[in-house]
């Protein structure tokens, strides 16, 4: 589906040096990373670390960055990124007193999108059976993954996810993880936040967060070798008594003033 466009680095996403400030207040401090593409990369961390912070720069609606964001191999937020990545917010981004059809059909219209593609992100989704549902009577999974089929119209290459699968039963969180696999192996690039630890196993690559820092990133296979722990959430809480926040970044106060 997604094809990196000549001159494109072999990644889709690069940071360096990335910081963010609100109220005087770092929120994001000195994150450096790298992001694969056709990847589904795992951001995680506790509400407050600063997850939505770096999602919303990374789509380049967030103030006062600093340092180094490249996204598809241009500075994040440069106008020609528009129509290659897509954001999913934590709140539900299309209208319930519209069916799923009608939704597309609207975002469509405002993204220029090609009319075949909503009957192709419908299917993407699963969502055919419910093509003429209102929103309103669909379920939390089903609404979620209205919003991720209007993220998908004109097919963009990098997909920023914030909390998708929060609130949802372990049948439907599967059900989108099984839509974000495809979709990488297709070619998009998922950045993934949660903050539920047991979703680390679900991604190729993690980002770990804690007060605006990042603590790793790592596969989960090499989290777990590195730490010496059984699963992710022992892992994490190994990083954090191996390397302890110093308490300057700003938390759940920094993370609320920059949504």
């Amino acid at each position: 589906m997604a094809k990196a466009a000549d001159g494109d680095s072999a990644d889709a996403i690069v940071a360096d040096g990335l910081n963010v400030e609100r109220g005087g207040r770092r929120v994001l401090r000195d994150l450096a990373f790298t992001v694969p593409r056709g990847s589904v990369t795992g951001l995680l961390g506790p509400s407050g670390c600063g997850k939505s912070t770096l999602m919303r720069a990374l789509t380049g609606v967030q103030a006062n960055v600093r340092g180094r964001l490249d996204v598809l191999g241009l500075p994040a937020g440069d106008k020609r990124l528009r129509d290659r990545v897509g954001y999913v917010t934590q709140a539900p981004s299309v209208y319930a007193d519209l069916s799923v059809h009608e939704n597309l059909r609207y975002f469509a219209a405002l993204l220029r999108a090609p009319k075949r593609d909503i009957d192709r992100v419908t299917e993407e989704v699963d969502l055919a059976a419910y093509r003429d549902s209102q929103v309103a009577h669909l379920s939390g999974g089903q609404r979620a993954r209205v919003s991720l089929a209007a993220a998908l119209l004109g097919t963009p290459e990098l997909l920023v996810l914030d909390e998708p699968t929060v609130g949802l039963d372990p049948v439907l969180r599967r059900d989108l993880w099984d839509v974000f696999h495809r979709l990488a192996r297709d070619g998009v690039t998922l950045v993934v936040s949660s903050h539920v630890m047991d979703e680390a196993e679900r991604c190729q690559s993690l980002l770990l967060m804690r007060d605006g820092e990042l603590l790793a990133q790592e596969t989960p296979d090499g989290l777990l070798e590195r730490t010496g722990a059984k699963d992710a959430e022992a892992a994490f809480l190994a990083l954090i008594e191996s390397e302890p926040a110093d308490g300057t970044a700003g938390g759940a106060e920094g993370e609320g003033a920059a949504r």
